[in-house]
């Protein structure tokens, strides 16, 4: 056999053995390499659970703020409408008037009923001095009235007086002491009017408080009159009030919405509320600035779901029941973000709380 026929015989079983030995590696490699596989699917699955349960989200959450439906609690016809639709306006900025003449005047009729209480009540107090002077004047004329009646019954059996004259005394005491009785009962009436107190000062009486109470009563009439803003923030739906309407007390007028009091209202299924508390910080994303994002913190979780609040309660007390999971209102303070994107009432948003809480082997059994 020549030398070339032995070297490729020997090159072909050096193959060969080769190939084997890849197709035994492959057959070992083959079950370590998928079970090595889900172990490291599993391993990772595992990890991304522990460290996922630090944060909840949800996108059933809304920008909310404080909104009033403004109204008056007295009736007129509107006056002026001082600002239009969609027009920011301070606290205290007015925003439209009730005719004012009818509430004016009834002002300045209480103002006048209370200076006539007053002079009315110092009057009382000078005719309870008048009163009181006569009276001390008639009891001085009744004392003389007795001393002379005495002196004639002393003298009259002896002749030193008349029988005339003793009858004259006796009807002049009788008539001076009717007299006192009347002007004693007239200051007595003004003392009434008085509370008892000659010196009482006309605040303190109940007809100067009744007085003070009418004009109290008619000045907030005529101040609430006139509406203002209870706080800062936009007015919307003002072209439903037009100047010349008639306004009943308690009707709303047109809506307030507040740029100060602004916040987010999420509703996370009750089972993503285990670990959220007060206090906790929150990543905040609104669908209307996109890449953009606040941060806020929870401020407070309801203590009930949004179904209890409904006119008709659900009444799980069939036998067909059905579970649903519940939604639990947590309202969110927003606490910085972008300060030239204007976070508008009703945006949808989505929120991220951060509960700080790290899952442990334990919770899986």
């Amino acid at each position: 056999m020549s030398q070339a026929n032995i070297v490729g015989r020997e090159q072909d079983a050096g193959a060969g053995l080769a190939a084997v030995n890849r197709v035994n590696r492959s057959r070992l490699l083959r079950p370590v390499l998928m079970i090595g596989g889900v172990l490291a699917v599993l391993l990772v699955a595992f990890f991304m659970w522990l460290g996922g349960g630090a944060t909840i989200s949800t996108d059933d959450s809304y920008v909310d703020a404080a909104k009033v439906s403004l109204s008056t609690d007295v009736s007129g016809l509107v006056d002026q409408v001082y600002v239009k639709d969609n027009q920011h306006v301070a606290a205290g900025q007015p925003l439209f008037s009730i005719g004012q003449e009818t509430y004016q005047t009834a002002v300045e009729r209480a103002q006048a009923a209370l200076a006539q209480s007053v002079e009315s009540i110092n009057g009382a107090r000078h005719s309870y001095a008048q009163a009181a002077a006569q009276v001390e004047m008639a009891k001085v004329q009744v004392e003389k009235d007795q001393a002379d009646l005495a002196r004639y019954a002393a003298v009259v059996a002896k002749g030193g007086a008349t029988r005339a004259q003793y009858d004259d005394a006796r009807f002049t005491l009788e008539a001076d002491q009717q007299h006192l009785t009347q002007l004693d009962q007239a200051a007595r009436q003004q003392l009434t009017k008085l509370q008892g107190n000659p010196d009482i000062k006309p605040e303190d009486t109940p007809e100067y408080q009744q007085a003070d109470a009418d004009l109290r009563d008619a000045q907030r009439n005529l101040d609430h009159s006139v509406v203002k803003a209870p706080f800062s923030g936009t007015v919307t739906q003002v072209e439903q009030l037009q100047p010349g309407m008639f306004l009943l007390a308690g009707t709303a007028a047109f809506g307030l919405v507040s740029d100060q009091d602004v916040f987010i209202t999420a509703q996370p299924k009750e089972d993503q509320l285990t670990w959220v508390r007060p206090g906790q910080s929150v990543t905040i994303t609104v669908d209307t600035y996109p890449g953009q994002t606040w941060k806020g913190e929870v401020e407070s979780v309801s203590p009930a779901s949004g179904s209890e609040f409904a006119i008709l309660p659900a009444q799980n007390s069939s036998g067909n029941w059905v579970k649903v999971v519940q939604r639990i209102p947590v309202r969110i303070r927003v606490l910085s973000g972008p300060a030239d994107l204007p976070l508008l009432a009703g945006m949808s948003t989505e929120i991220s709380i951060d509960t700080n809480h790290h899952r442990h082997l334990g919770d899986l059994f």
